[in-house]
């Protein structure tokens, strides 16, 4: 830097021109630094905060909050998940020509396999029947055979006798039933147009192209529920709700 001094002012008057001058330069030194520093802080600021793609929710379908799947030979099933569901599909989303299955074990859930009028065949009574089983307390209780029967509509009542008392989701079932023995305690877990699908293995089977199976084990509910997510690439969350309660194990 070339200094000039001006000879008409003595030495400490030059110093003391140069010394306002490099306080000037200083302070504007200092305002853009902090100009800077604003600017770098403003950019960070919006890099965290621009706007993120949005999630895309899904809408679900009335049904989910069921247990619920399709037959192998398109039957539409649906089950019971705790007293309060139980009670809503008997009373509400069971109609005349259905069939209404539960377990011989207190606490099972109700499953009903929608005919629509027509008459369903032997395989879709039987994966009703294995859905029965499977989210029942057999499975939790690691029992190896469950017998599953199925009644029509009329069958099954909130009507008791004298002095009796039936609790929230149970019903009187009277008449004759329909019995399946079930020992094979096993269910599938697939995608379906991006959607989580669950329900006895055949009818997985003809609805996805892969699928993951799961049987009665040791392993947590929620630590299941990981691996299959991580396999299907999906939310945990949306799994959970297709798993039997108790030990389970992936084949």
């Amino acid at each position: 830097m070339r200094i000039t001094l001006d000879i008409t002012k003595s030495l400490e008057e030059n110093a003391a021109t140069y010394y306002e001058i490099v306080k000037k330069l200083k302070k504007k030194s200092e305002h853009a630094r902090a100009v800077v520093e604003e600017i770098k802080r403003r950019m960070l600021h919006l890099r965290q905060h621009e706007e993120k793609p949005k999630k895309i929710i899904r809408k679900k379908e009335w049904y989910e909050k069921f247990h619920w799947f399709f037959t192998s030979t398109g039957f539409f099933v649906l089950g019971g998940r705790d007293a309060t569901t139980n009670e809503l599909i008997i009373k509400k989303h069971t109609e005349k020509h259905d069939l209404v299955f539960h377990t011989e074990l207190s606490g099972s859930p109700f499953f009903v396999l929608k005919t629509e009028g027509k008459t369903p065949d032997d395989v879709s009574i039987m994966e009703a029947a294995t859905a029965t089983a499977c989210y029942s307390r057999a499975w939790k209780m690691g029992r190896s055979m469950a017998e599953v029967f199925f009644v029509m509509p009329e069958q099954v009542s909130k009507t008791t006798e004298t002095g009796e008392y039936i609790s929230k989701g149970s019903f009187v079932i009277r008449g004759r039933k329909e019995h399946r023995l079930i020992t094979e305690f096993t269910i599938a877990l697939g995608k379906k147009e991006g959607c989580v699908v669950g329900g006895p293995v055949p009818s997985i089977a003809v609805a996805t192209k892969e699928f993951i199976t799961v049987r009665q084990g040791k392993e947590k509910q929620s630590d299941i529920a990981k691996k299959i997510a991580k396999r299907l690439d999906v939310d945990s969350n949306e799994v959970v709700p297709f798993l039997p309660a108790g030990g389970l194990s992936l084949k």
